[in-house]
């Protein structure tokens, strides 16, 4: 796939901030709407679904895709109708109140002006912040278990959380794994039926119910895990080389403090058309405030954002169908 590049065109109709699901439907649509488009991402397009082992609630694929595939074909539908990508983190934006209104994009290489913005940064993983867990960052703990779980080969494993992440990635792990234990502060799981019912069937998997992490512990690498039960107080260490944590995500939105109306948790507030606080920029996927963060509603949400700034967009142009 020959990909367009636009290195050295610096403005542009829309820009689009992150290249997951719901940035590369965005740059779909937008690019078919005959938009100059750019999108910038700052690691590696896909995002968090690029790294998950299979999406088997996206509809099209009865038997599940690898999230990596899935990704890739959004990449390359987008770039067949014209959407460039630059390889770019983002430090800045900075809003043109009069004149040519729109928006200076502030990189690590470079500034970009673009008429409309659309925000789709995504999500990190939430850390625990217990001792230990910075200290084996990658000897031991680790927030991607396709990346990571084939190093804990017939060893103990502990997975952190019980939402469907916590438990999908868990169920993986028991491929490699000699035993896994997944710890949740609750006495049930928040996870999606279908994946309870799989998880509760798994011999290999194992529960520490009622129970949180209060340290990880380990010479040079990760070789325990300590625990508190929540109702008893009681404490123990679980042994284990690998450390899988799932306990939610935190909104990439730092750079847009100040810039438009986001709340407590960081997510961008928008109105159902992708709207933010302020006319020209739109949010989309892991990085809005929401109810159901999943692959389909990114898209969905994408096609969305890009429709409202393309009309965005031709408003300012002069060139919108009245």
């Amino acid at each position: 796939m020959k990909e367009v590049q636009k290195e050295q065109k610096n403005e542009f109709d829309i820009a689009i901030i992150g290249g997951g699901p719901a940035g590369l439907t965005a740059g779909l649509y937008a690019a078919r709407a005959r938009m100059d488009t750019i999108i910038v991402e700052k690691m590696m397009f896909g995002g968090q679904a690029a790294i998950t082992e299979t999406i088997e609630n996206y509809p099209g694929f009865p038997g599940g895709i690898a999230g990596a595939d899935l990704t890739n074909k959004m990449k390359e539908q987008a770039a067949k109708f014209g959407l460039g990508f630059i390889d770019a983190e983002v430090k800045a934006i900075k809003r043109h109140e009069t004149g040519n209104k729109g928006f200076t994009i502030i990189t690590d290489e470079r500034e970009l002006f673009t008429r409309a913005l659309i925000i789709a940064t995504g999500a990190d993983p939430q850390k625990l912040e217990v001792p230990g867990e910075s200290e084996y960052e990658g000897r031991g703990v680790s927030y991607c278990a396709t990346c990571d779980g084939p190093f804990f080969r017939d060893q103990d494993i502990v997975v952190v959380g019980g939402g469907d992440t916590a438990v999908e990635e868990g169920l993986f792990l028991t491929k490699f794994g000699s035993k896994v234990t997944l710890v949740h502060r609750r006495d049930r799981l928040r996870a999606t039926k279908v994946l309870q019912e799989r998880a509760l069937a798994n011999p290999k998997l194992d529960f520490a119910w009622g129970s949180v992490v209060t340290e990880i512990v380990g010479e040079n690498s990760v070789e325990g895990v300590k625990i508190k039960n929540v109702k008893t107080g009681e404490e123990k260490v679980l042994p284990a080389r690998g450390v899988f944590v799932f306990v939610g995500i935190k909104p990439n939105t730092n750079f847009l403090q100040g810039q438009v109306e986001i709340d407590k948790s960081g997510y961008v507030i928008t109105d159902e058309n992708m709207q933010s606080s302020v006319s020209g920029i739109y949010a989309c996927g892991d990085a809005r405030k929401k109810l159901l963060r999943q692959v389909v509603t990114a898209c969905g949400e994408g096609a969305t954002a890009a429709f409202s700034a393309q009309h965005y967009v031709e408003q300012l142009k002069g060139t919108a169908y009245e």
